[in-house]
């Protein structure tokens, strides 16, 4: 099996409760690896779990002994594989690493995968096609390190302050 390490630029949305999300991979970008994913390379895979009755796990790290919650909703779209899910209160690694998101501490998701279909790249890497998608984890060391983790509580407070910057800025106009 083969991992990709994502710190996603549009971050990991811890919400209300233990709910999470974000992507786990972001189509045409290169990886310290050297691997592209191309658009499209996990539908035949998610199909193929849902023909099943079959999900991807959620995993701690990668390890197939400690799975921390659920992917409720796996789906490819324009920028890569979108990722919702929530993480097992009564699962203590769970719990560990809500704390650890919060506190920014863990920050990333990492894909484990078989590659189906890739095609070499001159001077090195893959594009990959096809994927038979297993697990999305969330992870300590992403793969692209230019990506970001927004936390909800970030988000909104970012939305705050915009949100008082257009008050005041509306009643500056008002005054003139």
């Amino acid at each position: 099996m083969e991992y990709k390490y994502l710190r996603p630029e549009s971050g990991i949305t811890l919400q209300e409760g233990h709910r999470i999300s974000g992507y786990a991979s972001v189509f045409g970008r290169r990886d310290k690896g050297g691997d592209t994913v191309l658009p499209g390379a996990y539908g035949a895979s998610l199909k193929r779990l849902a023909a099943r009755g079959e999900r991807v796990r959620m995993l701690w790290q990668h390890d197939p002994a400690q799975p921390i919650g659920i992917w409720d909703e796996v789906h490819e779209d324009a920028h890569g594989l979108h990722v919702s899910g929530r993480l097992l209160p009564d699962v203590a690694r769970a719990r560990e690493a809500k704390a650890l998101l919060e506190a920014g501490a863990v920050d990333g998701l990492s894909i484990g995968y078989r590659t189906l279909r890739a095609e070499p790249v001159a001077g090195g890497g893959r594009r990959l096609v096809e994927l038979d998608l297993w697990e999305v984890s969330l992870v300590t060391f992403p793969m692209q390190a230019e990506a970001r983790i927004a936390l909800k509580s970030d988000l909104l407070a970012d939305l705050a302050g915009l949100s008082a910057q257009m008050r005041a800025a509306r009643a500056r106009v008002a005054r003139t």
